[in-house]
């Protein structure tokens, strides 16, 4: 990925129509504020680490949770789906911020350090390689909106508990166009409404409540099994 423009996926008929999943975190949790402990320095705003600043704020602690899109991040990124070079994913936060994720990236394991990685995202506005590594682009604040990125004539599946349509998935994913590539969105927060107004259907694939990671777990593993990647 180049350091220069976002990128946007090619508006040829050949690139539009390569097999590709994108999945889009939306409403996730990225916060900054000034650290108590060090001067000038900032923190991933968190429920665990600033319950009594979210209060003095009137914003309810148990939305801090921005444990759920690290979580995510290395599911999705982890998932043999993506270490074959067919899935990207997109960060899209409460505040309106957008992030675009190379999918080379490597999330930090810990909560701690992607806490420091997501800090200096949202105050340096892209994160770099190292040169040893080739120096490229890793994580980089881009211009929203973000359909501007998908696919012409892509697929748009929204995700949430409350849609009407109970499906399963293994089966639902053969029902899609295999010539267009699909956008999945995955509400990356602790409770809230999931809608987007770009998503073209809503689908509910669980009888229970699942945690954003276990979501992206099943949307990876379903393409993984119909594209027969092991």
């Amino acid at each position: 990925m180049e350091s220069g423009k976002a990128h946007k996926f090619s508006k040829s008929e050949k690139e539009n129509n390569k097999r590709r999943v994108i999945v889009v975190l939306e409403n996730a949790y990225l916060e900054t504020v000034k650290s108590k402990k060090t001067e000038g320095a900032y923190e991933l705003l968190n429920c665990d680490d600033h319950i009594h600043t979210l209060k003095k704020l009137n914003r309810d602690f148990s939305e801090a949770r921005p444990d759920i899109v690290h979580q995510c991040l290395l599911t999705l990124l982890d998932s043999p789906l993506n270490k074959a070079g067919l899935l990207q994913v997109f960060i899209h936060t409460r505040r309106g911020v957008l992030i675009e994720i190379n999918p080379q990236t490597r999330i930090p394991r810990t909560f701690k350090r992607f806490c420091g990685l997501m800090v200096q995202l949202l105050h340096e506005l892209k994160i770099s390689s190292v040169q040893a590594e080739g120096a490229q682009t890793l994580l980089k604040i881009i211009k929203n909106p973000v359909t501007q990125y998908f696919p012409v004539g892509c697929q748009k599946i929204g995700t949430t508990s409350d849609a009407s349509k109970l499906v399963n998935l293994q089966e639902y994913v053969l029902s899609l166009d295999p010539a267009k590539p699909v956008v999945f969105v995955v509400g990356a927060m602790a409770k809230g409404s999931d809608e987007v107004d770009y998503a073209e259907n809503y689908i509910c694939f669980s009888n229970y409540p699942l945690s954003a990671s276990v979501a992206c777990s099943k949307i990876t593993n379903a393409f993984e099994q119909l594209w027969g990647i092991l």
